[in-house]
């Protein structure tokens, strides 16, 4: 079925280019295909050839470009089908998974309660929701090799290492070593706010940029930056951390250790805290807070007001040093858009220096299963040799 069980797909440049771009961009003409990477119409159709032989891309019928043009072309397709990428999510008490298609498709998704959020607990449960996927439809089992996973914290991607989660309490876990030995798939670990920007770059709001930034809001505040056309890790894997930038130095204190973090005071846990300490409600929850706020209790939507201004104030930073050509704000803290955007939206416009401003910011909610869709979009990656020889721990099947 497949060359070997973790080798790339791809080797050569020209194959890379050309697979790539209609991953993302396709359907394309050999023409268009030439135009875009820069190859000549003789190396595009060299480096389809084995593609197509492979069945990873195929050819459409025959179609006129222009009316009264030439000979007519056949623009070459990614066949979705061909290959097949479990992406999983692990969250403190949960796990969620999705199988998607060569262009991260969601083709199915289950999910795990985590009762004990431990390693020696995942692994096994992973394993268990893996199978439950694979067995979803006949196709599915023949047909995938990758396991992509998305994970809270610092991540080391080349050796499959966790470092560090705050959030899971884990630190120096070997996750893709334990994950592929546990499921039998190859497996690349990657944090879950850079493995989410991965497919919105390559298969959402991101296809075409070459700067490209994505924030999400929830109990932190995450971020990730796409520079030059990849995504951007740091010296030492910390970058575009906007929810650490400072907007308030009089603010409250961060977890960080900091003060006026725009984490902590747009975070879900900081507005919480907040409202908790103004109403003297030690018990209300995030649903309630948000409900208070839409039935327009003062204090609630002040809370709110001023979360939406930091995040806007941050973006504005970041903007304003990488100049991104897009911004997508997410996650599940944006469940409550509706009282972020306007003060998001009104902050940024305020603080984006010059022709910074021109970059387009997007809220969207974010539904659990898009994560796990990340962790897909990291796995697809492996196709390729600039992410598969160093961040892909394999089985050796």
């Amino acid at each position: 079925m497949f060359r070997t069980h973790s080798q790339p797909l791809v080797s050569a440049p020209a194959e890379t280019a050309v697979l790539a771009l209609l991953l993302a961009e396709g359907p394309l003409s050999r023409v268009e295909l030439a135009r875009r990477t820069g190859l000549s119409s003789t190396a595009v159709t060299k480096a389809a050839r084995p593609l197509i032989d492979d069945g990873y891309l195929y050819e459409l019928p025959p179609e006129r470009t222009a009316p009264g043009a030439g000979r007519p072309v056949n623009p070459l397709a990614v066949a979705p089908d061909r290959e097949f990428f479990i992406g999983l999510k692990i969250s403190s008490d949960q796990l969620f998974g999705a199988v998607c298609d060569l262009r991260a498709g969601i083709r199915t998704t289950a999910a795990r309660p985590l009762e004990r959020c431990t390693p020696d607990a995942v692994a096994p449960l992973a394993a268990e929701l893996v199978g439950e996927l694979l067995d979803a439809e006949p196709v599915f089992r023949d047909r995938t090799r990758h396991l992509g996973v998305a994970v809270n914290g610092d991540v080391d991607r080349a050796a499959g290492l966790l470092r560090h989660s705050g959030l899971l309490g884990w630190r120096d876990v070997p996750l893709a070593a334990q994950l592929a030995t546990a499921t039998g798939l190859a497996v690349t670990v990657e944090n879950d706010v850079r493995a989410l920007t991965v497919a919105e770059h390559w298969f959402g709001e991101g296809i075409g940029t070459d700067y490209f930034a994505l924030v999400t809001i929830g109990a932190g505040i995450g971020s990730a930056l796409v520079v030059g056309g990849q995504l951007l890790t740091g010296a030492h894997g910390v970058s575009g951390e906007v929810g650490h930038l400072c907007v308030d130095p009089a603010g409250p204190p961060c977890r960080c250790g900091a003060r006026g973090c725009v984490e902590a005071i747009a975070s879900t846990d900081a507005i919480l805290t907040a409202l908790r300490e103004a109403s003297g409600k030690p018990r209300l929850t995030f649903d309630a807070a948000v409900a208070l706020a839409r039935g327009g209790d003062p204090v609630a939507r002040a809370a709110f007001a001023r979360a939406g201004q930091a995040i806007g104030v941050g973006i504005a930073n970041l903007v304003n040093l990488v100049g991104p050509e897009r911004v997508v704000v997410s996650g599940e803290g944006a469940d409550a858009y509706d009282l972020f955007s306007r003060h998001i939206q009104t902050a940024y416009a305020a603080h984006a220096f010059g022709a910074a401003a021109r970059c387009t910011l997007s809220l969207r909610p974010l539904p659990w299963e898009e994560w796990a869709r990340g962790g897909a979009a990291v796995a697809i990656q492996a196709l390729f040799p600039r992410y598969a020889a160093s961040s892909t721990v394999a089985t050796g099947r």
